[in-house]
């Protein structure tokens, strides 16, 4: 060990760290992982012990998508209860995107009034993405010196008139200018001109609506966004990818060297098209969940790399935005409490691990964002952790969840993974549900 106090150990049969699963104790000094010991290590003088038996020791998730809305529209979501939600589900890290909020984070003073906002009521550490907008080129610096992680633009309508889209020029603009000082651009890439020429037909029906929004836009609106990549040597994250047919795209791209990256959710891993009923939209987001088919390839680009991590995009509203009508229903989907539980489920049916889960959940997150102190269960980082019961089983009951609006597609599905409690800098911040008061940092990029 360091040398430095170790004031607690954790210890538990199933310890996820970078090298695999194994049998462990993790010691912890100040609030920062100590070293990572062998399972029956003495305890030092005065530690205190805490021993989870089989129950596994992951590294607290990362979640780089969430819409937290706070300030101007907390009747949709506000710090304290998606905070809340995030520690309930085993994430002590999350990023707040900069829009469905008021006013939404594309000027320094705007990151500011969010910040302010947010201090007192985090339960879990939070930084802030940056926006690019049509009229914020000069502003982008500015803010990247401010601490935002990155910067998130839309290529097809928002949804919310304060945050407007990119048209291409506008898009290579603002990433020429956020390439030429180091920056990372995160994107809604669904092409405009596609959704355009799609047939628009109102109503309950799910399959109108799935062909209002049709893979093409991603596809197209994703081989765009990597040629001005490849032109500009820029960083580029493609957010939320629905279309399994954009993954031949990506794979090449990568293997030129582009510096593109992927991300996809939750709802398009466990959901699938066929199973959302008429009227049902809170399963409606934008791109959509589409059919079963194209999740199994998405989860073949999980394992080959392709996709690099799994975030919620939890983006709440209130009930009464949920109308039984396809077309004018707001786009979201809520989950960030369920998202590990989720993901955990179906990744077990298909074979996969939770080293597996770690990586897309935790570590690859981390990496995108640059927090290097986050993501991974080793010396050095910052001692947040997810104790999880892998085989226990639960329902899902909305009245059960944290966040503002318990609105979930996942109502009544019994999902695998019962958190059981969530650690921030060795502090346990929720045991069996119940949840401490706030202690979460306000993050800013490492400079």
């Amino acid at each position: 060990m360091s040398g430095v106090d170790v004031n607690l150990v954790l210890r538990s049969t199933r310890v996820v760290t970078p090298e695999g699963t194994r049998p462990a104790a993790v010691a912890v000094a100040g609030g920062t992982i100590d070293a990572v010991l062998p399972y029956d290590a003495d305890v030092p003088a005065g530690a205190r012990l805490e021993d989870f038996g089989d129950d596994v020791l992951l590294p607290g998730l990362v979640d780089t998508h969430v819409h937290v809305n706070d300030p101007g529209r907390t009747e949709w979501e506000g710090f304290w209860t998606a905070t809340r939600a995030a520690a309930a589900g085993g994430i002590t890290t999350l990023l707040d995107m900069p829009l469905n909020s008021l006013p939404p984070t594309t000027t320094v003073d705007h990151l500011r009034t969010k910040q302010q906002v947010a201090a007192p009521k985090a339960h879990v550490d939070t930084g802030f993405w940056g926006g690019a907008i049509p009229s914020n080129v000069k502003d982008l610096r500015p803010l990247y010196e401010a601490g935002v992680f990155g910067f998130k633009c839309f290529l097809s309508p928002s949804g919310v008139e304060e945050f407007p889209e990119l048209d291409q020029e506008q898009l290579a603009r603002s990433m020429a200018e956020i390439a030429g000082f180091g920056g990372l651009l995160i994107v809604h890439a669904e092409d405009p001109h596609h959704l355009a020429d799609a047939p628009q037909r109102p109503g309950p029906a799910y399959a109108d609506f799935l062909a209002s929004r049709p893979r093409d836009a991603e596809n197209t609106a994703i081989e765009g966004l990597i040629a001005h990549a490849k032109r500009l040597d820029a960083r580029v994250h493609v957010l939320h990818l629905s279309s399994s047919d954009a993954l031949p795209l990506i794979a090449a791209a990568k293997r030129e060297g582009v510096r593109v990256t992927v991300e996809s959710c939750p709802h398009f891993l466990t959901l699938t098209a066929e199973e959302v009923p008429d009227g049902a939209t809170e399963f409606k987001c934008c791109p959509p969940i589409r059919e079963a088919a194209n999740q199994d390839i998405l989860w073949a680009g999980l394992a080959d790399g392709t996709i690099d991590c799994i975030v919620s995009d939890h983006s709440p509203c209130t009930t009464d935005l949920k109308t039984p009508d396809f077309a004018s229903a707001w786009g979201g989907i809520s989950s960030l409490q369920l998202g590990l539980p989720a993901i955990w489920t179906e990744a077990r049916r298909r074979g996969h691990s939770l080293d597996d889960v770690a990586r897309w959940m935790s570590a690859a997150p981390a990496e995108l964002a640059g927090l290097g102190m986050k993501g991974a269960i080793e010396a050095g980082r910052d001692a947040d952790f997810a104790v999880l019961a892998p085989e226990a089983t639960f329902t899902v009951d909305p009245a059960e969840l944290f966040h503002r609006n318990q609105v979930t597609a996942y109502a009544g599905k019994t999902l695998h993974g019962v958190v059981r409690s969530s650690w921030l800098r060795g502090v346990r911040i929720v045991s069996d549900g119940v949840l401490a008061e706030p202690t979460g940092r306000l993050l800013e990029r490492d400079r």
